[in-house]
């Protein structure tokens, strides 16, 4: 391509500039539009998926007319992309950020001062720095553009405070167009936007959200989903990015994959900036094929051949795990899109957002806590959801879509529909009945017949809904209504409180002018007699027989205990039980060389404590198959009758209390149970049972002490906690923590 000087740009027709300078024979649908409107002065709000020609929205502008278009841009690695690319097609562009250097610094100002620059990215701190928006008013600016704009509203998923401060740039630059853009923005977002920079009749452009070129998937996270991924990753060719929700992750992950000879590297914030840029540097350049990142990886970044994003942690909300997953396929080639899934990960991120305060003060951000933990439930809804993905999040965006894509998981292999019109009328019936004033657990427990204090005190108890809905498990009913708004026929409010609406929809459903169709699995079968597991009372008698045992042979070898097994293999013995050798080996961080120096004398102490306690049920291990690999993971609590008819009480909301006095049992075994439910991964609603605060306290604790007795514990919390409140957080501490130790062990 030859050269054109930009003076002669301006000449040019915005298509001619199009081929000439970023060499497309033609605009994508609204980029001339949007672009029309910016050259008349007129302010933009546009709304395209990552991937759709956001910027040429104001790169194009800026060189068809005279004087200097300021990008307000966040992140340095999204500025050096895009003047890069920008000087590649002979544009003159330029940022301002901390990476350069004083003289650096003084050579742009002297090139801005000249009129030789035509788009100028700067983070909005330094715009709003002191002396900055003096100095660009000397400057001939035609033109502001606001990138990622999503971060001024505090209903969006990356809120920036310092975003909202941008709203002085209209009262400094009265007269120019101002244009903000976003790959992703609710209708909430989209009228905060306009409201916070007090946009001016903005031309408003929200293309399509749906990709059909990308494949959705939602897997269950497991001990074996590490396994899961390495295949994936080898036989899937091309680039890919795998997002993890905290640094430690990024570094282990990014270990395993290395470890396994799948060139890796780990980007995240606790690295040196050198490193960072060095790492993306790479990924850019297709020296490293995968990327291990936490989520402030990819914005901005250029790379269109990205062939899959996998998230191996459940994202924080669907506004960024539309945004994330869209950096794959930008090209428009097929890519992939895996989100793994565990309720353990729904605890790490309600602690995230326990943690936003406010960093003069240190008092929680309560109007952020309660969006956030709105957003997480949508993003739980979408994970658990069986209706088309796409369906779910083009909805969110307030984009209708028929479902069927073909191209999710959801889609390509369905549960059969079933007709549940009438469910959807009971369903519907009773938000009618409860005036449209409650959400999606409070409708379920009214269906169900839940005492719960507030139903009683609603006198909610006496409405002809009550209890009519039995017949159905509060998990089916929470999948219907979840269904119920997928497909647009219930409406949620969006501010923090997601309270159910009905619509006209709703009302055809009703009048049984519509029915519903919806993909619910079947209820969970339950055997009359399931394999029976130790009681956590037993375990813990165990494990204090096997640490005494520990203690002995250490002291004998002068060696620390930790050296003869770790506490971690003690637990896995509790579990597993094992009675000869070939069984002990199974146990994580028992090794030939140990099995031999302690296997005799542990094998004799678990065969003699198992034999002296007759609620132990051992049964005949399973004999594996020739070439068949055993498992040797975590192994949650096996679960009976009676713990799932506590975990249905208390689904109805009956607090431990209550459901002790209605099973006639003591409130010791109503914990018991609730702990085994929440160490098997059921879902329970540790919320209700234990303050958030007391939580993370107690969680903290056992980070710090590892898995000890509870008069450890509580000895280390200052006596402060009941039993039930830690025995309880134990329970989800050893959840989430032993699916990560064993994750980490495998190959």
């Amino acid at each position: 391509m030859t050269s054109t000087p930009l003076s002669q740009a301006a000449s040019m027709t915005p298509l001619a500039a199009l081929q000439h300078y970023f060499g497309y024979d033609q605009f994508r649908q609204g980029q001339a539009e949007v672009i029309e409107a910016t050259l008349a002065n007129r302010d933009g709000l546009v709304v395209m998926p990552t991937g759709g020609g956001k910027s040429l929205c104001y790169q194009l502008p800026a060189l068809l007319r005279s004087g200097l278009t300021v990008v307000v841009s966040p992140l340095i690695s999204l500025m050096q992309d895009q003047v890069r690319s920008l000087e590649a097609n002979g544009i003159a562009a330029t940022y301002l950020n901390s990476s350069l250097s004083g003289g650096e610094v003084r050579d742009r100002y002297q090139a801005l001062r000249a009129g030789a620059i035509k788009l100028l990215y700067v983070a909005p701190e330094r715009l709003l720095g002191e002396g900055f928006l003096d100095f660009l008013t000397t400057l001939d600016v035609s033109a502001i553009a606001i990138d990622e704009a999503h971060c001024v509203s505090q209903w969006g998923h990356d809120f920036r405070p310092e975003y909202r401060q941008l709203r002085q740039l209209r009262q400094w630059f009265p007269q120019i167009s101002m244009t903000a853009l976003t790959a992703t923005a609710t209708e909430r977002v989209r009228q905060d936007i306009q409201q916070q920079l007090d946009l001016r009749d903005p031309l408003v452009h929200i293309a399509s959200f749906n990709r059909p070129n990308l494949y959705y998937e939602v897997q269950s996270k497991s001990k074996r989903s590490y396994e899961a991924l390495r295949h994936f990753v080898k036989r899937t060719p091309g680039a890919g990015i795998i997002y993890c929700l905290s640094r430690k992750r990024v570094d282990e992950l990014a270990f395993q994959l290395q470890h396994d000879n799948i060139d890796a590297l780990p980007y995240h914030a606790g690295l040196n900036a050198a490193t960072r840029a060095d790492h993306q540097e790479r990924f850019t350049r297709d020296d490293a094929r995968i990327i291990v990142a936490t989520t402030a990886f990819g914005m901005g970044i250029n790379k269109p051949d990205v062939r899959f994003v996998v998230h191996y942690d459940l994202p924080q909300n669907i506004e960024g795990y539309y945004q994330e997953s869209g950096r794959a396929g930008r090209d428009g080639e097929a890519a992939q899109c895996i989100l793994f899934f565990s309720y353990g990960d729904i605890r790490t991120v309600e602690f995230m957002i326990g943690n936003k305060i406010d960093p003069k003060t240190g008092d929680p951000l309560e109007a952020e806590q309660k969006i956030a933990r709105q957003q997480l439930r949508q993003i739980v809804d979408y994970a658990e959801g069986q209706d088309c993905r796409r369906t779910i999040q083009l909805g969110y965006f307030g984009e209708s879509f028929p479902g069927d894509c073909g191209n999710c998981d959801c889609c390509l292999n369905p549960i059969p529909l079933e007709d549940w019109t009438v469910e959807a009328q009971k369903f519907l019936s009773c938000v009618a009945r409860c005036e449209q004033r409650f959400g999606l657990v409070y409708i379920v427990n009214v269906l169900r017949g839940s005492k719960e204090k507030r139903i009683l005190e609603n006198r909610h108890d006496r409405l002809s809904t009550y209890g009519i809905g039995r017949d159905r498990t509060a998990d089916q009913w929470k999948q219907l209504g979840r269904s119920l708004r997928h497909q647009g026929l219930l409406d949620e409010t969006t501010d923090g409180y997601s309270i159910l609406r009905l619509n006209a929809l709703s009302w055809e459903v009703m009048r049984g002018q519509r029915t519903v169709q919806v993909a619910i699995p079947a209820a969970p079968n339950v055997p009359e007699e399931a394999e029976v597991s130790t009681s956590r009372e037993v375990a813990d008698a165990l494990f204090d027989t096997l640490r005494r045992l520990r203690k002995q042979i250490a002291d004998g070898r002068n060696i620390a205990p930790y050296m003869v097994f770790s506490d971690a293999s003690l637990r896995h013995m509790t579990k597993l039980l094992p009675r000869d050798p070939a069984a002990l080996l199974k146990v994580s961080g028992v090794g030939r060389q140990k099995l031999e120096l302690y296997g005799d004398r542990f094998l004799q102490v678990i065969r003699d404590f198992c034999a002296s306690r007759e609620e132990i049920n051992l049964p005949d291990p399973p004999a594996a198959a020739d070439g068949e690999e055993t498992d040797t993971g975590y192994k949650p609590p096996l679960l009976k009758r009676t713990q799932f008819h506590t975990l249905d009480l208390h689904l109805e909301g009956l607090d431990p209390e209550a459901i002790a006095k209605k099973r006639n049992l003591s409130i010791r075994t109503i914990i018991s149970h609730l702990s085994e439910l929440i160490e098997s991964g059921r879902r329970v609603d540790l919320d209700s049972l234990v303050e958030p605060e007391h939580q993370t306290q107690i969680w903290d604790a056992f980070d710090t002490l590892g898995d000890r007795f509870l008069k450890e514990i509580r000895a280390h919390l200052n006596d402060q906690f009941d039993y039930e409140d830690l025995q309880l957080v134990r329970a989800a501490w050893r959840r989430s923590h032993y699916q990560e130790s064993q994750q980490n062990q495998t190959d």
